[in-house]
């Protein structure tokens, strides 16, 4: 499935990475409609507005359909059918299974009437869940950026300043979608909706969910899928499964809550700087003695982090057993406290106090 993307290019870098050639063989941008409700986050839910590409011809008659425009539409497909307030809708159409799109009225209506869209974003979160602790880890998911790396400082995505520069060049992921069209029962503005089409996923994003968009590689897949006028519904739904062509890396936690908007949502995590907690006077003197204590402890750890500093991505940082128990200082730590705390007798034992 896909619940969560991310989308803050400038509407000028995302028209320019949206470059197409039209029926002609002449270099294109696409044209923005309504750029107003277009709002660039790094962390977009359902229910707001995401950028989508369509063909000029669903809004202009006599147009050409292989031209495209790019329009923001609502994260959520509203049928043209619903008779009631928008906001009522009883059932979920941020995602729509490929297995299904011709058996739901939902879907295969505004199907049938050639409403095809590519949605637009820098890539989509995914969510991997350990059966053991239960904890989700989040990972962002987007197309291999080859020029991105290479317009980097010396290259390497080693540092967070550098992450930040690959989206001069960034190349957009192109999702399938369907769009449609809802006209409020007493009149008003017409409200454009879109769903997302979802496929099995690859093998290499299998471990983290069954599921994923389908996903659109290449101009002429976007193409395709977009020109209604010339290709037919059977014909355009044979474009629709999954892609190897995906990359990926584990991000922080923070994604998790929609209200948060920032870079550090996508940036990868080990380039995320973590802040560490204060500890007590008596847990600093425990953790220097500790320290003290195992030297050698440390040269090891260090000269191990001295041969891993490259940075790693895509399946080497997918977690495929429980999570890993912390080693070291702090470890030791917790676990003298709490042994501290159930060998005290009853009467010296700490109230409301958890390890």
């Amino acid at each position: 499935m896909c619940g969560r993307t991310s989308c803050h290019l400038p509407r000028d870098m995302l028209a320019r990475a949206c470059a197409y050639r039209d029926r002609g063989g002449r270099q294109r941008l696409p044209e923005w409609r309504q750029p107003e409700k277009y709002h660039p986050s790094y962390n977009q839910s359902p229910q707001s507005c995401s950028p989508v590409l369509l063909s000029r011809l669903h809004l202009e008659k006599d147009a050409d359909s292989s031209e495209r425009i790019i329009a923001p539409m609502r994260w959520g497909l509203v049928p043209s059918w619903f008779k009631d307030d928008p906001s009522k809708l009883q059932f979920n159409t941020t995602n729509c299974r490929s297995d299904t799109i011709l058996e739901k009225r939902s879907f295969k209506v505004p199907l049938g009437k050639g409403r095809r869209c590519v949605v637009l974003a820098d890539g989509f979160y995914e969510w991997q869940r350990c059966l053991v602790t239960n904890q989700r880890q989040p990972y962002f998911i987007y197309f291999p950026q080859t020029e991105a790396k290479e317009s980097g400082s010396g290259g390497a995505l080693d540092s967070a300043e550098n992450w930040e520069r690959v989206w001069d060049h960034w190349r957009p992921l192109t999702m399938a979608g369907i769009f449609d069209c809802w006209e409020p029962p007493e009149g008003g503005d017409l409200l454009y909706s879109y769903t997302i089409i979802t496929v099995d996923s690859c093998k290499s994003l299998h471990d983290i969910h069954h599921r994923m968009p389908a996903i659109l590689d290449g101009d002429e897949a976007v193409s395709r899928w977009l020109d209604f006028g010339d290709v037919p519904t059977q014909e355009a739904l044979k474009l629709i499964r999954p892609t190897e062509n995906i990359t990926f890396h584990p991000v922080s936690p923070v994604v998790n809550n929609s209200r948060n908007n920032s870079p550090e949502c996508l940036t990868p995590l080990h380039l995320v700087v973590k802040k560490e907690p204060k500890a007590s006077g008596s847990s600093q003197k425990m953790m220097q003695w500790l320290a003290t204590k195992s030297p050698k402890k440390e040269d090891q750890e260090t000269s191990q982090e001295d041969k891993s500093d490259t940075p790693r991505w895509s399946s080497q940082f997918l977690q495929k057993s429980p999570l890993p128990t912390k080693r070291g200082g702090t470890g030791l730590l917790v676990r003298w406290l709490k042994q501290e705390k159930e060998e005290a007798p009853p009467s010296k034992r700490p109230h409301n106090c958890t390890v």
